[in-house]
């Protein structure tokens, strides 16, 4: 049949036998699924998107929850002419059955036989949803109906149409197949980005909802994390949640979320303590890179209280040092999606590295004789470099040529570019803030808000936060910053990241 293109051989032969099958074309069958955006390239000031990687099926057995991929060529080519691109896209979808066809019947790839890993099938042998379930349980060893039930429960869905991307789908499954083996401690790693939140969500809804979960904790350590958390992605759980922040508890709800330091050591007692150590069945911890991976953290507190608890970590920067391990706590993670990922995939943008070295850095600075501070005491007498400035010594001088090169960056690029810059503390916060205001001053003049310090202790910067996040809201312009900004709060539209501290 020479004149039988590749659509013509899908509608006539490979359509009707996955049918055939018993898999439901609404809900199970997803054709031309997408797996990549397709890398960002940034030309100049234009930008354009590499080409994205699409599987021709993707079935499922519950909604946006892939288990096995088809790739599908013309009727004229050999049956197993797509299964290397096919087992690509199976490598990266994390799924173990693979078909290749060409409309005369099936070549199929089954990771879970490995004493025959290939067969050829006839186009009326594809197999059904059951048959790949029921190898899929074993090959995962959930034999129980309360493991398969776990990990079958469907995702939370708004009728949006909006679905897990492929890599929070693998993240989402490897966790609660986790959970139905009783495994109690559990680490992802997803770069900054990738959707963390929404993948806790997703994981914390389906376990609630399957009934494996009844009372979950999630503990942030940023106020703004925590409150962006309950305004944006775990808005589903509406009444069923409760935001800890006084001293006094209740105990009616399902999900709570809360600061480690909002629950405790208030006045010597830890309000934590108000719960049974039993009280919940799974703690979340986000940013578990930080406090949590101390042995003698307050985090650690909290999670040795609650031990008989499942504990997930999330982290996008797991911590290794001879003082600190995550490793060691929540062990290996048991899915890892890397910036380098993220980026080749085009779910985050490339970045351009600007280089800018100041002479005083280069060289040093060594205050002049009898060179007294802002409070009137003498400078010691020595050369400072890099490390030392605004952490030991403040220079005016060269807080005033930063907020010059980054002036002169937005003049040439976009002067209403939302910019972070990040500072060493909040005093260093503040004097980049003036030193950026009067760098700009016909800006500043139109609108005040240009430049804003954005820090804990800043009431009037911290009301601003909303504003800088919201594409739709022109101001503020640049946020400096020391520590409130620095992990997982969402700035769609920033262009411009500052790093005026010693990062290491």
């Amino acid at each position: 049949m020479p004149n039988v293109t590749e659509d013509d051989t899908r509608a006539r032969f490979i359509d009707p036998a996955i049918r055939q099958a018993g898999w439901d074309d609404l809900t199970q069958v997803r054709r031309g699924y997408a797996i990549t955006d397709g890398r960002i390239m940034v030309k100049g000031r234009m930008t354009a998107r590499g080409k994205r990687k699409f599987a021709d099926y993707a079935l499922s057995i519950i909604p946006n929850s892939i288990i096995a991929i088809v790739e599908a060529k013309h009727i004229g080519k050999r049956l197993g002419t797509g299964m290397q691109q096919a087992l690509g896209y199976a490598e990266m979808l994390d799924v173990p059955f693979v078909f290749s066809t060409n409309g005369q019947g099936f070549l199929f790839h089954d990771k879970t036989n490995p004493h025959q890993l290939e067969t050829e099938l006839g186009l009326d042998e594809f197999p059904s949803p059951e048959v790949l379930l029921e190898k899929y349980n074993r090959w995962k060893e959930l034999g129980e109906a309360g493991q398969q039930a776990i990990v079958q429960q469907p995702y939370y869905s708004d009728g949006s149409g909006k679905s897990p991307r492929y890599y929070q789908q693998i993240a989402i499954r490897r966790t609660l197949e986790a959970v139905a083996k009783q495994q109690e401690r559990i680490l992802l790693v997803m770069a900054t980005g990738t959707g963390k939140t929404f993948t806790a969500f997703q994981i914390i809804w389906r376990l609630w909802k399957s009934g494996a979960k009844k009372r979950i904790l999630f503990l942030a350590d940023r106020t703004v994390l925590a409150e962006q958390t309950i305004r944006d992605d775990f808005s589903p759980f509406g009444e069923a949640m409760t935001y800890i922040q006084k001293k006094k508890i209740e105990k009616a709800y399902s999900v709570y979320v809360a600061l480690y330091q909002g629950i405790t050591d208030h006045d010597g007692e830890d309000p934590y303590k108000q719960f049974s150590p039993d009280f919940f069945d799974l703690i979340v911890v986000d940013e578990c890179h930080r406090g949590s991976a101390r042995d003698d953290s307050q985090w650690r507190e909290i999670l040795t209280y609650f031990s008989s608890a499942t504990h997930l970590g999330l982290t996008a920067t797991p911590k290794e040092t001879k003082a600190v391990s995550n490793i060691e706590y929540f062990g290996e993670p048991i899915y890892t999606y890397s910036l380098k990922q993220g980026i080749d995939d085009g779910f985050l943008a490339p970045y351009k590295v600007i280089k800018v070295a100041l002479d005083i850095d280069v060289e040093g600075w060594r205050p002049p004789d009898g060179f007294l501070d802002k409070d009137g005491k003498p400078v010691e007498d020595r050369i400072y470099n890099r490390t030392d400035f605004d952490k030991h010594i403040a220079v005016q001088e060269r807080r005033e040529l930063v907020a010059r090169k980054v002036t002169e960056w937005l003049q040439a690029n976009d002067k209403f570019a939302k910019t972070i810059v990040f500072c060493v503390d909040i005093e260093h916060a503040e004097g980049m803030r003036s030193a950026l205001v009067n760098a700009n001053p016909a800006l500043v003049q139109e609108n005040r808000k240009y430049v804003m310090q954005i820090t804990g202790d800043n009431e009037e910067g911290k009301k601003e936060l909303d504003n800088f996040q919201n594409p739709s809201e022109r101001y503020p312009v640049i946020a400096t910053t020391s520590k409130l900004l620095n992990t997982g709060v969402n700035v769609q539209t920033c262009k411009l990241i500052v790093l005026d501290s010693n990062i290491g």
